[in-house]
This record gives structure tokens, C-alpha cells and sequence, in this order.
């Protein structure tokens, strides 16, 4: 599925899904609650400063254009409170919308850094489990739910990132390893043979002189 979310739209999905699985006592998310989300220093890449009317904005265009969100409200409910559908849209289960949603708040990362950092909304058994979980995601079909992106240089691991907008640039290519100046074998060889040659004639002096 193709969303072609904007970097606005995927901070609020994430933060929805965040609050569902990290802190369900919060959720669903009043617009301020929402706004203080998005703007969190900690678990957030990059850290942004969004205004009630930026939230808003994006609310729109994931509720209405897009469908990926929606509103509840309870009995005795004062204050329109959001709630994602990504469960319904995508298809996926509670491991597989754990670590969208890290990539959708912290951009890509390696699986080990999603073991750590997913912890939270859901305990991966094993560094392997990550994998098979990312793995499932990146084989969906029509096209997969994340990407595997290149290793970057000196980066042990590959880091993967969500397919639901713009791919992060390509990582920089290792730099070429540094010319080595070429040894100059010739010169040295020719010196070696002039002391050779030096030396030769001192010993034919030298034992002319003995003769004498």
C-alpha cells in the first residue's frame, strides 16, 4: 500500500501508535496531548516544535483524505480525543505496528536499535525475531511495508526504514582507500649497485697496497 505520508503525518500516526501500545491509559490523544507527543525530545528523530495548528493540519489529511484516522468519543467525552487505523488498514499485527512505529517517530534504524527502542509497545524474544518481523514486512504485497537500506560505512549492521513516504538518501560509499606513493625500487637498486662498485675499488686499492 502506498501512503506517501508527509514527515507531519507520519510524527502524528506514530504518536498514536506509541501512546496505544507504550501508555494505553492515554490513549485515545486530545489535540494537546497530541501536539505534546509530537514534540517530545526523548524517542523522537528529529525533535520538532509543531504548533496546535500544524497537528491540525495533518489530522485533516489522515482523517479525511487519507482515512488513517479518526475520532472517538465516550460517554460524558468533553473533547474530540484521536485514534489511528492502522491496524485496519494495514493489515498488521501488534510486533509488525511496534516497529513501524519506531521507524515512523525515529526514521530508519538497524534491528538491533528496533529491539531496544520497541521494548516498550512489545517484547522481541530475540534479535532474530526483529529480523523475521522486518523480514514479513518487507515482503508484503503489492509492495512492502519497509525497505533494507544500504550499509552505511562503518555500520556493522543494515538499518531499514518505513516505505510510507520518501526513502532517506542513499548512505555516503566508503571513501577510497588513500593512494600509496609507488617506492622507487630503481633509484635504490642503481645505489646499491654504485656502492657495490665503491666498495670493489677500495678492496683492489687496498690490496695493491698490501702488494706494494
Amino acid at each position: 500500500m502506498t501512503l506517501n505520508l508527509t514527515a507531519l503525518e507520519a510524527r502524528i500516526l506514530g504518536c498514536l501508535v506509541e501512546k496505544e501500545l507504550a501508555t494505553p491509559e492515554y490513549y485515545p490523544l486530545t489535540l494537546n496531548a497530541l501536539v505534546a507527543a509530537c514534540n517530545q525530545k526523548n524517542n523522537r528523530d528529529p525533535v520538532l516544535q509543531l504548533s496546535a495548528e500544524d497537528v491540525e493540519r495533518g489530522l485533516a489529511s489522515l482523517q479525511y483524505e487519507r482515512k488513517l484516522v479518526g475520532t472517538y468519543a465516550g460517554a460524558g467525552a468533553r473533547v474530540v480525543k484521536y485514534v489511528h487505523r492502522l491496524l485496519e488498514t494495514l493489515g498488521v499485527d501488534t510486533p509488525e505496528l511496534a516497529l513501524l512505529c519506531e521507524l515512523l517517530l525515529r526514521g530508519p534504524q538497524t534491528p538491533g536499535e528496533l529491539r531496544g527502542r520497541a521494548a516498550r509497545m512489545h517484547p522481541f524474544a530475540s534479535p532474530a525475531d526483529v529480523r523475521a518481523t522486518l523480514d514479513a514486512l518487507a515482503a508484503r504485497r503489492p509492495e512492502p511495508y519497509v525497505v533494507e537500506l544500504p550499509r552505511a560505512a562503518g555500520c556493522k549492521e543494515n538499518r531499514f526504514a518505513h516505505a510510507f513516504g520518501d526513502l532517506p538518501p542513499a548512505p555516503a560509499a566508503a571513501p577510497p582507500p588513500a593512494a600509496v606513493a609507488p617506492t622507487r625500487a630503481p633509484e635504490s637498486a642503481d645505489r646499491i649497485r654504485e656502492l657495490e662498485r665503491r666498495l670493489a675499488e677500495l678492496e683492489a686499492q687496498l690490496a695493491a697496497l698490501r702488494r706494494a
